[in-house]
């Protein structure tokens, strides 16, 4: 068997393990909210990342110290991905379920399409078009005008605040599109998930007052969960992925990510699947993979 078959195969089973991981990432999320309040719940979540990509970095002898360069990048995604779309979408989860936040989260490709036509006059083809409408679309049959409930002032907020938090994610994808790296992305993820920690316990603070935990080890293993794998192993195994596949495969391999959520959450925590929001989530996700398969051509 040739290295480059055998490279190939670990980036596409790294991909899986980052589907997986990010996938139950909802799941465990949603359970948090039963210990703390929302933005300490994501403060949490981040402070134990932190933790373990120093370990992490320790390990591969990968922690860099930042240059001036790498300060804008860190400001992004920091603030706009580890950040606001952590607390935006811990939020949102109080009123909406997991499942329904995973595939209203992952919308964000489709709003990096006009973002990056906007700021980065990048091109925007007929094969993009078709899958920003496509996903659109997807968006009025999960939420079925004719049949939500606009007076459930709760709905329309926890869902409002998944949308800007994806809206969040599509702002720092677009202008880390457009950063000239100088560090690697990996050796930055522990000052990014840093910057976060520190301002989202101080929003924390600041909003919902000190924390108050009850300790249990169900609540050790979630935080646990959310640290190791959803943001120290989920990242380290991103960037390699990254490295090795075309980027039109990885982002295609990542639409798994809701979908598995979903999943996770009707047989998890016993969520209903509709077959609007499956019919939508059809919808969203094919929207992303043409406009996915048009940038790799």
């Amino acid at each position: 068997m040739s290295t480059t078959a055998l490279s190939r195969r670990h980036a596409l089973l790294l991909l899986g393990v980052v589907v997986l991981a990010w996938g139950f990432t909802w799941i465990v999320n949603k359970l948090l909210l039963q210990y703390m309040t929302p933005i300490w719940a994501a403060a949490a979540r981040s402070i134990a990342g932190t933790a373990a990509l120093l370990l992490l970095g320790l390990a591969l002898r990968r922690v860099a110290r930042p240059v001036k360069a790498d300060l804008p990048v860190i400001f992004s995604v920091g603030l706009l991905h580890m950040g606001a779309f952590a607390a935006l979408v811990s939020l949102g989860m109080l009123y909406v379920p997991a499942g329904r936040s995973a595939v209203l989260a992952y919308t964000t490709p489709l709003w990096v399409i006009p973002g990056a036509w906007l700021f980065l006059r990048e091109a925007v083809g007929p094969a993009r078009r078709a899958g920003l409408a496509l996903g659109i679309l997807g968006l009025v049959v999960i939420f079925n005008p004719l049949a939500f409930d606009w007076t459930n002032r709760d709905a329309l907020l926890g869902n409002g605040l998944i949308l800007l938090a994806a809206l969040c994610w599509a702002a720092n994808i677009v202008y880390v599109r457009a950063h000239r790296w100088v560090t690697p992305p990996f050796e930055l993820a522990l000052w990014q998930a840093l910057l976060a920690s520190a301002v989202l316990s101080a929003v924390a603070y600041a909003t919902e007052g000190p924390p108050q935990v009850a300790w249990s080890a169900d609540l050790a293993w979630l935080l646990g969960y959310a640290g190791v794998f959803g943001i120290a192993v989920a990242h380290w195994a991103a960037v390699n992925v990254n490295r090795a596949l075309p980027a039109g495969v990885t982002a295609i391999g990542l639409l798994g990510v809701p979908v598995f959520g979903l999943l996770c959450a009707a047989l998890f925590l016993h969520e209903p699947v509709s077959a609007s929001l499956l019919a939508g989530m059809a919808l969203i996700v094919g929207g992303i993979a043409a406009g996915v398969i048009e940038r790799r051509a």
